[in-house]
């Protein structure tokens, strides 16, 4: 069996392990793909405690960004967002209502959550209350309220409206000689 050699890897490299593991791998992998790619450095005290320094920074910024996570998880939690669809009776959409929807909403509300964060399984496409699942920073995870309301739209008036207008054209049509 041939010797190992021991690296720290600068990237994560699957397989393999994570940015500042030391991990034990054959001269020639180390030589002709993770150095020449980057991927690695050979191993030295003073690189040893460099990648230590700044995993335990790395660590201290992650632990900032999943307090202010749960922070922004608590206030979205206690909200219900309502988006109004036009449905029919029995209470199911003309459409749907998808992760982009629930983006702009959220985004009217102040909370910058990207639609890819949104974890929908399928399209909503009933009336009501449905609880989805959100992806935070840090790995938070906050499960939003969502309300589809159906917009209630006078038909009749439209089209009382659109029938005086259609009467108004033919009658400025019939008025005049025709050339």
């Amino acid at each position: 069996m041939a010797s190992r050699v021991q690296a720290i890897l600068a990237r994560d490299v699957a397989n393999l392990g994570h940015v500042g593991d030391v991990v034990k791998v054959a001269p020639g992998y180390l030589r002709n793909f993770l150095l020449p790619k980057r991927l690695a450095l050979p191993v030295s005290q003073s690189r040893l405690e460099q990648f230590e320094h700044q995993k335990q920074l790395v660590q201290h910024q992650l632990a900032k960004l999943k307090a202010t996570s749960e922070q922004v998880r608590d206030r979205i939690e206690v909200q219900k967002f309502t988006i109004e669809v036009k449905a029919g009776d029995q209470g199911k959409l003309f459409g749907s209502v998808g992760a982009r929807d629930i983006e702009a909403s959220l985004k009217e509300h102040g909370f910058n959550v990207h639609h890819r964060d949104i974890k929908l399984e399928t399209p909503l496409k009933t009336i009501g209350l449905h609880e989805i699942p959100v992806r935070l920073e840090g790995g938070v995870m906050a499960k939003i309220k969502v309300i589809l309301a159906a917009i209630v739209e006078p038909v009749v008036e439209e089209a009382k409206e659109e029938g005086a207008a259609e009467a108004e054209v033919v009658e400025a049509s019939t008025e005049g000689p025709l050339p």
